[in-house]
């Protein structure tokens, strides 16, 4: 698993880098079939990181989201792959910073490794459920941790694009919540991860991809991510789409 890790973490380091550059060199924004945004960075990466996993590791199956939506899905099997080589195209696109490159292992339904590189950013996260998570950035790694509340309330993290959704308004009402920030992509999973944020609603449409890798980064950090019913966040869904969930540091 340790050296599974290593590729991860390698192949999404390479992966910002092309993003990077792409960004720098300037870019066209195409829609995909669903009316989602995908650029020639999403590409790129997924090429990138996709070759890399299949050539280290060709036992394992890579469920990779630009090769879903041109109709080529390969079939996992216990444990596979679940790649996003761009999470936030849309904040990329609008050119924020806050977006990630996600590679995530499944194994029997439950994420057990993941990387997250966030390109703008500089910082690398990552992870192995049961044995702890890290965070790399300028050249220095660090072990992270989620945390407990404090008793002044809740720091949510939510989706930018949701921030005017009644629905979480609602919600929140129910909790004592001290900070409430609106950001894009992997990034509220970290924060939880990180210990600086508690918790992370998701009353929309999210994909497979787009959880797995920071899901993991969160769980080996000590977090959790839950199903309205209260049941862990698994994976293998039809059409590989998650219903709501909601992220949690230490509870």
């Amino acid at each position: 698993m340790r050296e599974l890790m290593n590729l991860a973490v390698r192949l999404v380091e390479e992966a910002a880098a092309v993003i990077m550059a792409v960004r720098a060199a300037g870019f066209a924004v195409d829609a995909k079939a669903d009316a989602t945004p995908v650029t020639v960075a999403d590409t790129r990466a997924e090429a990138l990181i996709v070759a890399g996993l299949r050539a280290a590791a060709p036992e394992i199956p890579v469920i990779a989201e630009e090769e879903v939506a041109a109709g080529r899905v390969t079939a996992p099997s216990a444990r596979y792959w679940l790649v996003d080589p761009l999470d936030g195209t849309r904040e990329f696109a609008a050119g924020r910073d806050e977006f990630a490159v996600n590679i995530g292992l499944i194994d029997g339904g439950a994420p057990v490794l993941g990387a997250v590189a966030s390109p703008a950013l500089g910082e690398v996260h990552f992870g192995l459920v049961g044995q702890g998570a890290w965070r790399r950035r300028a050249g220095a790694e660090a072990r992270i941790a989620a945390r407990r509340a404090p008793p002044e309330g809740l720091t949510v993290f939510a989706s930018r694009h949701y921030a005017d959704d009644p629905r979480l308004a609602e919600f929140l009402a129910q909790y004592q919540v001290a900070h409430l920030t609106n950001i894009g992509s992997a990034l509220k999973f970290l924060r939880l991860a990180e210990g600086v944020a508690d918790f992370y609603p998701r009353l929309g449409r999210t994909m497979e991809w787009d959880t797995a890798a920071p899901q993991a980064v969160l769980e080996a950090a000590g977090g959790a991510v839950l199903t309205r019913a209260g049941q862990p966040l698994r994976y293998g869904k039809p059409g590989w789409k998650n219903p709501d969930f909601f992220a949690w540091g230490l509870r």
